[in-house]
């Protein structure tokens, strides 16, 4: 149960959501927009958000967009996880989708709600970056389209006032194979050790990871290393640990240690499974 009381509001367009949430926030009221609800719930139990107001996605049509369109890829932000998934629109994204949380949950959970979470891991997010995909953002400058690197730098950076409205990928990363594995403590649910995801485009590996780092990421020089075919497939991950971008994360789920053993076997496992290496 939340410890405070909010307007609700369920606007039918994009122009709706954004002149409300200008004029809620004028008013004092520090609206938030939401489709699933999950974290503003969880959150809002922890006090660590509060709000007069919130705006909910769910009702704008182009929120709910599940369609591919002149060869693109279009996902509404406000599908959940399992809505993404059993689609099959997108294999790449709908098996990110389905190896976070459990049912229950991606029942709840919305693709844009992942992408813009506060939680670090934010898996949803991989195989956009793998895809060059573009993300379309609402705010009170009209509706425009960025590349996915250009507003994902280690989070969603959405000015105040925005929201996320789809995503868009390009068609031909439908069909390029790929491999995904998630590692967690224990085989319960529960949050990752790391997410590993790996698309073969053409002959060359691209590398997407969450849970190793304090933020999720895709890093072009650790693909250097394994896309290296003059090394060894040992060295070649040995230099592609060497490339990780930034502090790998020691907690109780996991040491520094520990998780870099985990990640020298994912990368194995998927070279294997695409078939760069023999086991």
């Amino acid at each position: 149960m939340l410890h405070f009381n909010f307007d609700y509001y369920r606007p039918s367009s994009i122009k709706e959501a954004v002149d409300l949430f200008v004029k809620l926030d004028k008013k004092g009221k520090k609206p938030i927009y939401f489709s699933g609800g999950t974290e503003v719930t969880t959150l809002g139990r922890l006090n660590l958000i509060h709000t007069k107001a919130v705006i909910d996605v769910k009702g704008i049509p182009e929120c709910n967009a599940l369609e591919i369109k002149e060869n693109s890829v279009v996902v509404g932000a406000a599908h959940t996880l399992t809505r993404v998934f059993e689609s099959k629109i997108f294999p790449l994204l709908g098996e990110a989708c389905v190896r976070i949380a459990d049912r229950t949950s991606r029942n709840q959970i919305t693709f844009g709600g992942n992408l813009a979470s506060d939680i670090i891991y934010r898996e949803a997010i991989l195989p956009l970056l793998l895809s060059n995909s573009t993300l379309v953002i609402a705010g009170c400058d009209g509706v425009k389209e960025y590349p996915v690197e250009e507003v994902f730098n280690e989070k969603l950076r959405l000015k105040r006032g925005e929201f996320l409205v789809q995503t868009k990928s390009d068609g031909m990363y439908r069909k390029f194979p790929f491999f995904i594995d998630k590692k967690r403590k224990s085989e319960k649910v529960d949050y990752p050790l790391i997410t590993l995801e790996l698309l073969k485009v053409n002959r060359a590996y691209r590398l997407a990871i969450s849970g190793l780092c304090a933020y999720p990421f895709r890093s072009y020089e650790m693909e250097q290393a394994l896309n290296n075919t003059n090394l060894s497939v040992e060295e070649r991950i040995n230099q592609a640990i060497l490339a990780i971008p930034a502090p790998v994360i020691s907690d109780i789920r996991g040491s520094r240690d520990y998780r870099i053993f985990v990640l020298r076997n994912l990368l194995l496992d998927g070279l294997v499974y695409l078939g760069g290496v023999r086991a």
